[in-house]
């Protein structure tokens, strides 16, 4: 099979075929990507937006996350970099179809597995940070930004499942797309076997009779020459 067919490999319709605005806004895997986008806006905007507060004693900003300036640049850097990730490869989706290449479908396809797979994690560890903190948080500390801080906890962790799901589908397409590989590969089909020949285009059927080879002998014997 040539790896630069593009038929439908890595559960992509056919290259060359029309865009369906309605029908790629209705997979699974767009809306869930979506999603992820959502969340990670509403995480690094509730940080970024009531995150930061001052006390009474000193005008400085501190984070509400019990002044952990780590939690709320944490929260703040996976979000954005999330969000990011999410634009471009629901870019990838949109042009995902027209490339013809199998070998850039797949490595676009391990490309997604791996970076969803990489930010599930690294949200599971921020919604334990951002919790921890705000499990030590004193009340005093607290002027503004209860409702944001709690609504990035929250959203932090619907991350964490909507990032899973996305490794989901990565995977199920890279094995779509090794399963068609698999398939469309036909070993070759053994043909007849030749007759072996020592020269060649020689056959056995235009073989000659060597030259300077003697005549068969008389049945009749040897006789001698007459004598005169």
């Amino acid at each position: 099979m040539s790896m630069e067919s593009g038929g439908g490999a890595y559960g992509a319709a056919k290259a060359g075929g029309s865009f369906d605005l309605w029908h790629f806004l209705q997979q699974p895997q767009v809306v869930v990507r979506l999603l992820s986008a959502v969340f990670a806006l509403i995480v690094f905007s509730c940080i970024i937006g009531e995150g930061y507060m001052n006390s009474h004693a000193t005008p400085d900003l501190h984070c509400i996350f019990n002044r952990s300036e780590d939690a709320c640049r944490y929260g703040i850097g996976i979000g954005v970099v999330a969000f990011l990730a999410c634009v471009f490869f629901f870019m990838v989706d949109i042009y995902f179809p027209q490339i013809s290449n199998t070998t850039d479908r797949k490595y676009l396809v391990i490309a997604d597995l791996g970076f969803s797979a990489i930010w599930a994690f690294l949200w599971f560890i921020g919604f334990c940070i951002l919790t921890n903190q705000w499990a030590s948080t004193k009340a005093e500390d607290i002027i503004i930004g209860a409702d944001a801080a709690r609504a990035s906890i929250a959203f932090s962790f619907f991350s964490i499942f909507s990032w899973g799901l996305l490794i989901a589908f990565a995977l199920q397409r890279y094995r779509m797309g090794v399963q068609d590989f698999d398939h469309s590969y036909v070993d070759p089909a053994p043909g007849p076997t030749q007759p072996y020949s020592s020269y060649p285009n020689v056959s056995h059927e235009s073989y000659q009779q060597p030259p300077f080879t003697h005549p068969a002998e008389s049945s009749e014997g040897y006789q001698p020459p007459p004598v005169y």
